[in-house]
């Protein structure tokens, strides 16, 4: 997902090491479960007494507050920006899990935007608007991390394909997805830049009028710069895997190949989050997250995290966020590399 939600939902890496009886590893709920609810159109997202909940909490770890990004959010609202859908069990059957070696050293803290500096992607934060469709976004971010990372390209690659024209094999588009399956679409079609296809909402949730039930966009696979072929600008991955969900797998694989993709389970009191350390006190299932994981680390209170935009505690699966660890890595299909210079750049 993008934009302040992606912040926040990232900044849910930095859930702490707490006591074992707050601590709750749960998997994604299926979206059958978590449609709109008799009265979840009028009350806001936003409940005083979840704040005063988490921060009367003595393991909470984080401070609740009220957070203006949500605060014309209604719970009906809220849960239709989580568009992480389970994956069909049929669909997973010939997707290859990656492992590592142990002898790997892996450092004790870790941030990609540090490693690869010259990659301004790993930094950038996007903006989803009111569409479910934070299972596309967290795919082509990482992937165009990737392509900066290996190939030495810095370039935007476009949501709206992956969005508009992958169809009912990565789900249901603005209404939520598969991360997996945008892998696969990658290999399968790969993905043009933003330039050629940019996204459809440039405002995000923000505008006068804004709906959450705005409509997929459709796919032209059409540029919308003059000059320029859809199909030559298309870049691809040359595979789609998930990565086991030990967590020295999930490291060794950021520590070598960049950003990936993890998905998790999204509760009411994370609309809250202020600072600190993440980790589920209150309120009911909202929903299913994609996010970009870029690293790890450990707090001052010793409590080990992952780290992407926020935190969230590394180690125990909290809310199912290491079981579902999705990547692959960019090919050099389509491309006409340019070796006249010493940058390594790419024509695109």
């Amino acid at each position: 997902m993008g934009g302040t939600l992606q912040q926040l939902l990232l900044l849910f890496f930095f859930l702490s090491a707490v006591a074992p009886q707050v601590v709750r590893a749960v998997k994604p709920i299926p979206n059958s479960n978590l449609g709109v609810e008799e009265g979840d159109n009028s009350i806001g997202i936003i409940q005083k007494d979840i704040i005063e909940t988490v921060n009367k909490h003595p393991n909470a770890g984080w401070t609740a507050a009220q957070n203006p990004y949500f605060a014309n959010y209604t719970i009906a609202q809220f849960k239709h920006i989580l568009g992480v859908k389970p994956t069909p069990q049929d669909a997973l059957t010939d997707v290859p899990s990656k492992t590592y070696s142990r002898s790997l050293k892996l450092p004790k803290e870790f941030d990609a935007r540090s490693k690869w500096s010259h990659c301004s992607t790993i930094g950038n934060i996007l903006d989803q608007g009111h569409c479910g469709s934070c299972w596309a976004f967290g795919a082509v971010e990482c992937l165009q991390d990737r392509f900066c990372i290996h190939m030495n390209m810095n370039i935007s690659l476009s949501v709206n394909d992956l969005l508009a024209c992958c169809g009912f094999m990565c789900g249901d588009g603005c209404n939520g997805g598969y991360p997996i399956m945008a892998w696969r679409y990658f290999v399968q079609n790969g993905v043009v830049t933003d330039e050629c296809d940019p996204y459809f909402d440039q405002v995000g949730c923000n505008h006068p009028g804004c709906e959450p039930a705005y409509p997929t966009p459709v796919c032209e696979k059409k540029c919308k710069v003059q000059n320029q072929v859809w199909d030559e600008k298309k870049h691809f991955s040359v595979n789609a895997y998930s990565i086991n969900s030990d967590p020295d797998d999930i490291m060794s694989e950021v520590y070598i190949n960049g950003p990936v993709e993890v998905a998790f389970t999204v509760y009411e009191d994370f609309a809250h989050y202020k600072s600190g350390v993440y980790k589920h006190i209150t309120g009911g299932i909202m929903g299913g997250h994609a996010v970009k994981l870029i690293g790890w680390g450990t707090s001052d209170a010793g409590e080990d995290y992952w780290d992407g935009y926020f935190k969230i505690i590394r180690g125990v699966n909290e809310c199912g966020i290491e079981e579902d660890v999705v990547a692959g890595m960019p090919s050099t299909k389509n491309m006409v590399r340019n070796y006249g210079g010493s940058s390594g750049t790419a024509v695109v």
